[in-house]
């Protein structure tokens, strides 16, 4: 898929290393930069691909996924927004499913910035009755970082629902998560001083998350590092065998390379107030071993 992306034809040259390119009619902003190869999808501000000159791509897209309009994509970093879960409908707020606007762009020889927003529409109103506008703000290079903003006068659960990209989901292991998590599965909650290790179907809320986590794949001899803000919580999540097969958009082997590691706001919700904007942000970095 990642391939496929960056071989799409140029729709609009944006800038010398920015251009708007579209998969099956659906707008992307691709980057093709020296230091990084990255993407947008304009639905949702979906940051669906990362790539480090040198590197495997950091993030998960899934082969199957559908790019079409109301349709979230399976993969990358989906803003999950104004709710988190099934605490409202669509899934996982609108944020996601719906066309924002590219308001901004700069490059360097470092990488490239862009922000994105999003604003209250009576469509919207019906789903959740709050004014307000959403700030993304992308700067991608040797590192990447994804900011959300949110203005207005409200309380929302969020996350930045990251995929990421690993050699094979049982040979990893994630650090920096806390001793404690709900087990959304067995609906139970638990403590522990120990690592995570995927042992199929795995969805937790880690609720005393440090301020940043790590994947440690010894396969690909690769650490990637996320870095939380904003954040109270951590949640982890890979379907597993079964749930994988029945998934349309993940297929039956999709599971194997994706591990979801979310900086996210649930147990304690983002508040916005009109003099002080909500936030949360990631920042993501990958180094080889040595």
């Amino acid at each position: 898929m990642h391939h496929k992306i960056f071989s799409l034809p140029i729709v609009k040259q944006i800038t010398p290393y920015i251009t708007q390119r579209n998969i099956d009619g659906f707008p992307l902003i691709v980057i093709s930069h020296p230091k990084v190869r990255s993407a947008i999808s304009l639905q949702g501000a979906h940051l669906i691909a990362w790539q480090p000159s040198g590197e495997e791509p950091v993030l998960w897209l899934s082969n199957q996924s559908k790019f079409q309009a109301g349709t979230a994509i399976r993969g990358g970093i989906p803003i999950c927004w104004p709710w988190f879960g099934t605490r409202g409908t669509p899934s996982h707020g609108f944020a996601r499913i719906l066309p924002w606007e590219f308001k901004a762009h700069n490059e360097n020889n470092h990488g490239v910035i862009l922000t994105f927003t999003l604003q209250s529409s009576d469509y919207t109103k019906q789903l959740w009755p709050h004014e307000f506008t959403l700030i993304a703000r992308f700067k991608l290079g040797e590192t990447c970082e994804v900011e959300l903003e949110s203005h207005g006068d409200h309380q929302a659960t969020c996350a930045l629902h990251s995929y990421f990209n690993v050699s094979d989901i049982n040979q990893i292991r994630v650090s920096g998560l806390g001793g404690h998590f709900i087990d959304t599965v067995a609906d139970k909650e638990h403590r522990t001083d120990e690592d995570l290790v995927f042992q199929g179907r795995t969805d937790r809320i880690y609720t005393e998350p440090e301020d940043f986590s790590l994947i440690r794949d010894t396969q690909w001899q690769r650490t990637v590092e996320i870095h939380h803000y904003h954040h109270s919580d951590v949640v982890c999540w890979n379907p597993g065998a079964e749930l994988s097969s029945s998934m349309t958009d993940m297929g039956s082997e999709g599971y194997k390379n994706m591990a979801c590691i979310e900086t996210a706001r649930i147990n304690t919700p983002l508040c916005s107030q009109e003099d002080n904007p909500g936030k949360l942000a990631v920042v993501i970095r990958c180094r080889k071993h040595v």
